[in-house]
């Protein structure tokens, strides 16, 4: 019996205000069989997909890229909710960016269960794409435009899950709130930063789930279930390099461009230091339970310190992921010289880093070390793009009850081992953990090799299945029905 199938216990008509007592298993392994979900709710899949696929390509068909327009989607996601009486409210820094709201009101018995998604996308090059960006076009089980798994996949599901839960009348032990964010990918000063800074009350909750994982499969099978719990934070730098401006024909030892080059190619040789936390070991040892031999032993050497640095360089060369979850990373992205004219030495150029810097690293000491590698004072070193600096947090815990509801979750759907993950990107998550709330990243499968191949998130033929899609919605139903749904009382003893 598929998974999802273990809750079809009672049609959605006679589950209304009822909920099962979930079987509670103990000192299972991370693949070890598990109980079934803590309420049935749903009766009819073949039609709650075809409303997920009707939403999902809608939701995908506005344009939300920059320069954005949020309130589009928005006012789709409102009118949705306002059909079915779910409270919603609107807040915007800049009306044409809103952030909205939704809430299923649970007897308060616990605190809030925190859902974000966002509904901005990045910048598309429509002449890239094969099918236009904004389209949804269905083709061999695939669902291709903008946002697609980033994120109004998330969207979505978050759409469906309150829509759903709304339907069924099950008693919640703690109200559901669901924030539908804007600026997540460019500017946090219109999303998450204002909700924090202006409106951290309709954020507060005992756990918030969001992006950030992903159900990873690799030629075809299902290797393992992602769950964020922590994550890099971006740090924005440009060096400015200075020197004496000359004519082309007449080489100069004091060429700013040369004293970049040189800053540039010892930053790329420059070899951070391994440091692993609770999160990436973990994530290494389980990592090497589903990996084959050689791969498992490599990752074996590292949780030894390995010493050589022979993993460590395979696995820059080979698994450039992996090899920046060990460490505080440098990336080269933007280059600026010259003049206009190719004959002319220009006295200024720069460039721009993307340092994606470890939680716990101190990044005012980490600067000086960058410093003494550069070790040209005609080089300046300027902190840039402090408005969208994420705050730094301790990672969330893996021994709680979301961790635990996420990881049955993904045995129960997907029948595979969950690995807690460092994530090398950022998410608005960081603003979340930082008010002190646990934070889980999850996400729908991910085909290993759609990156390469030009299917990912920001790609141009970016994509999701349908089959992805469609799990997607069910655990995420499963895990918000088993942390947000009321538990029966327990029966009474019987008599002697």
């Amino acid at each position: 019996m598929p998974a999802h199938l273990h809750r079809l216990l009672l049609p959605l008509a006679l589950v209304a205000g009822v909920a099962l007592t979930a079987l509670k298993g103990a000192g299972t392994s991370p693949t070890s069989p598990s109980p079934k979900p803590a309420v049935a709710v749903l009766s009819d899949w073949p039609a709650i997909d075809a409303e997920t696929l009707r939403h999902f390509q809608a939701l995908v068909r506005l344009d939300t890229s920059p320069p954005v327009n949020e309130a589009a989607a928005v006012d789709y996601l409102k009118a949705a909710l306002d059909a079915e009486g779910i409270e919603t409210k609107v807040f915007a820094l800049d009306p044409r960016r809103p952030n909205l709201v939704a809430r299923l009101r649970g007897n308060g018995a616990r605190r809030p269960l925190l859902i974000m998604a966002h509904t901005d996308v990045v910048k598309v090059d429509p002449s890239k794409w094969k099918h236009p960006p904004f389209s949804a076009t269905l083709e061999d089980g695939y669902i291709y435009g903008r946002g697609t798994i980033d994120d109004k996949d998330n969207v979505t599901v978050a759409l469906m899950s309150l829509l759903l839960l709304k339907r069924s009348q099950l008693p919640l032990e703690r109200d559901v709130v669901v924030l539908f964010e804007a600026g997540e990918e460019t500017d946090t000063r219109v999303g998450i930063r204002y909700m924090v800074e202006n409106h951290a009350a309709e954020l507060d909750a005992e756990f918030c789930i969001a992006e950030g994982g992903s159900i990873v499969r690799t030629e075809g099978r299902i290797q393992y279930g992602s769950v964020q719990l922590t994550e890099k934070i971006p740090n924005r730098v440009r060096l400015v390099a200075t020197g004496v401006a000359g004519h082309g024909s007449v080489p100069l030892r004091t060429n700013a461009v040369v004293y970049l080059a040189n800053a540039i190619t010892k930053i790329s040789e420059w070899q951070t230091p391994m440091r692993l936390n609770d999160i990436t070991r973990t994530f290494f040892e389980r990592l090497a339970t589903v990996s084959p031999p050689e791969d498992a032993a490599r990752y074996r050497a590292l949780l030894q310190g390995d010493e050589t640095g022979a993993v460590q360089e395979y696995l820059a060369v080979n698994k450039p992921q992996l090899n920046s979850i060990l460490r505080t990373s440098i990336s080269p992205t933007m280059l600026t010289a010259g003049v206009g004219s190719v004959n002319v030495i220009p006295s200024e150029a720069s460039v721009v880093l993307d340092i994606r810097a470890l939680p716990d690293e101190q990044v005012p000491q980490f600067m000086e070390q960058l410093a003494k590698v550069i070790d040209n004072p005609a080089i300046k070193i300027e902190r840039i793009g402090a408005e969208n600096i994420r705050p730094g947090a301790p990672p969330s815990s893996r021994f709680n009850d979301a961790f635990k509801a996420i990881e049955s979750a993904i045995r129960r759907e997907y029948g595979v081992i969950t690995l807690p993950t460092m994530s090398t990107g950022a998410t608005d998550m960081a603003f979340i953990r930082a008010m002190g709330i646990p934070c889980y990243g999850v996400g729908p499968i991910i085909d290993f090799e759609d990156a390469r191949k030009g299917y990912g998130a920001h790609s141009d033929q970016e994509r999701i299945s349908e089959e992805a899609l469609y799990k997607f919605m069910r655990f995420k139903l499963d895990v918000v029905t088993e942390l947000a749904v009321a538990k029966a009382a327990p029966a009474p003893a019987a008599a002697p």
